[in-house]
């Protein structure tokens, strides 16, 4: 199987018309002096290797990744003399991705890297994760070579993104017994050894990804007394270079195939990344950020592997003398997991488009911000509705371990904890509801629908242009009617309790509103997503109106 050719999707996002942008900001050189050898020629000419990559990629994924899935999930990683040793299946995985090329890819070429968008990158992501989810923790952590290609020293690129490049592993060591959400409390101390020039850690870090990584960017306190967040700084610590031991393996839920570790740091020898004190409030945040969209194609990933599986399964299994896929409760069902597919999908590429924008583009950066809380939310939200809904298509089948979807049930729980809760996403979104940037995002769709409309051009799906008027018609009233649910959650302030008890409420209904929008635009292109955009008109409109309801009768 390749998991790029037989999803007409990810092509179809690759090939969106924004990706010229894209192309050119992370080129920034197409003529023949500033070009790099093995650099593309044109932005036309960059999405056909895109292409290659990707297919190459997919088969990867459909032929290796996948098969191994459910015995990595078996056998998992094990505890050896203080070192992790991988499943085999995992170890097979990494091998063919470092034989491919395929690791390091949105490294600058200059250190073997691919120099790839993060558009593709997640795309990338989403197909791996479809194939196995634990193991795309472990790919997904090489995006830590990007915060040292893009704070660290000359020095520390030099040093370590060839490796990264070469294969490499990864992980970002912050949370502690004591510090999981609230990063500002790590205790893992940072003491500069003069005679050595070098940092020393000492400490513990838990629930660390991939644990037993070769390199690690470690968050710890540089600054003696202090207590927030303004004490930390980053640093790099090579596993090679010793002073460090897995102290256990935790035994989880889900995602078995990659090792969350507990470890011990005594005297390790490191180096800071960047400047001192800004650890956490540049450093991570940036991290984080770049992590949180990776959770997202994770999540994608996940619910595209739920929807095949439970539509499979719909398709072969009989009763009452039918396949269960032509029993209207079934379908519906089935209706709903490929429309939350599509639309977090949407989400989830628009807001990797704005990241790459971001690095030339202010304005694109303050997009890609606000975006990014909202594609971890719902992604994560939808992995977990849909790994659920596929159980219930199998029935009690689905509860038998012979069957994906109790994996994929596993699998999807830590997508809506892990890198920030859904809880915190909510916070994290706020700030973009309070000053109206959602609502600013949302009249760009909105124009954008409606000069194509007027002018019947941009139209080439051959979609029904009255369902696409009436579903523009209704987000339109689902826009305006969420204005009110605002200013009536909001009337004694954002700091009144009615206030605070809406924000889910508020976060959850803009979502369905800009995902409705997305997938709007995305059928003036392609008919076959006008179905899902039609779940989320309908959601968007009756989700407002039941909340307004509900408050008002409060």
């Amino acid at each position: 199987m390749n998991f790029y050719s037989d999803n007409e999707s990810l092509s179809f996002y690759l090939r969106h018309p924004e990706m010229e942008k894209v192309v050119a900001v992370k080129e920034k050189d197409f003529s023949e002096a500033g070009r790099h050898p093995e650099a593309p020629a044109s932005a036309e000419e960059a999405v056909k290797q895109y292409d290659l990559i990707m297919n190459l990629l997919g088969e990867i994924a459909g032929d290796v990744i996948a098969p191994n899935a459910e015995a990595v999930d078996h056998e998992g990683p094990t505890l050896e003399g203080g070192r992790v040793r991988y499943a085999p299946g995992t170890r097979r995985n990494l091998d063919v991705l470092i034989q491919s090329g395929l690791y390091g890819v949105s490294l600058d070429r200059r250190y073997n890297g691919l120099n790839l968008p993060r558009a593709v990158v997640v795309m990338m992501a989403e197909m791996i994760a479809r194939a196995d989810v634990g193991f795309a923790t472990i790919w997904g952590l090489t995006d830590c070579a990007d915060t040292i290609q893009e704070f660290g020293s000359d020095a520390l690129k030099d040093k370590y993104l060839p490796r990264i490049c070469q294969g490499a592993t990864c992980s970002m060591d912050l949370t502690e017994p004591d510090a999981g959400s609230d990063l500002q409390s790590v205790r893992l101390k940072a003491t500069y050894d003069e005679a050595a020039g070098c940092w020393r850690l000492n400490g513990v870090k838990r629930f660390i990804t991939n644990g037993d990584a070769d390199l690690h960017l470690v968050l710890a306190r540089s600054e003696e007394g202090s207590n927030d967040g303004r004490g930390l700084s980053y640093f790099v610590f090579d596993r090679a270079d010793g002073g460090m031991v897995v102290r256990r393996i935790e035994n989880k839920m889900g995602i078995k195939g990659s090792p969350t570790a507990e470890l011990q740091f005594t005297n390790a020898p490191c180096q800071i990344v960047g400047e001192r004190r800004l650890g956490l409030i540049k450093y991570v945040m940036s991290l984080m950020n770049g992590a949180r969209l990776g959770v997202g194609a994770q999540s994608i990933g996940l619910c595209e592997a739920a929807c095949r599986e439970a539509e499979a399964y719909a398709a072969a299994r009989e009763q009452f003398g039918h396949p269960i896929n032509q029993f209207v409760a079934v379908r519906d069902i089935l209706d709903r997991m490929r429309a939350r597919t599509d639309g977090a999908r949407s989400l989830l590429y628009e807001t990797a488009r704005y990241v790459d924008l971001a690095a030339s583009s202010r304005p694109a950066s303050r997009v890609a911000d606000i975006l990014t809380p909202l594609v971890k939310l719902n992604a994560s939200e939808f992995a977990n509705r849909n790994a659920y809904d596929c159980i219930q298509v199998h029935g009690g089948s689905g509860f038998m371990k012979e069957y994906a979807c109790e994996r994929l049930y596993r699998d999807a729980r830590i997508l809506s904890i892990y890198e920030g809760t859904s809880q915190l996403q909510v916070v994290a979104a706020m700030k973009g509801i309070a000053s109206g940037a959602y609502l600013k995002q949302i009249e760009s769709y909105e124009a954008r629908v409606a000069e194509a409309l007027a002018a019947d051009f941009g139209i080439v799906s051959g979609a029904p242009v009255s369902e696409l008027k009436h579903c523009l018609d209704v987000l339109r009233k689902a826009t305006a009617a969420y204005g009110r649910f605002y200013e009536t959650a909001a009337v004694e302030g954002t700091s009144s309790e009615r206030f605070e008890h809406s924000t889910r409420a508020l976060t959850d209904v803009l979502g369905n509103i800009i995902m409705g929008y997305l997938l709007l635009l995305d059928s003036l292109r392609d008919a076959r997503f006008l179905k899902s955009c039609k779940y989320f008109v309908k959601e968007s409109i009756g989700q407002v109106s039941r909340h307004i309801a509900a408050l008002e009768n409060c």
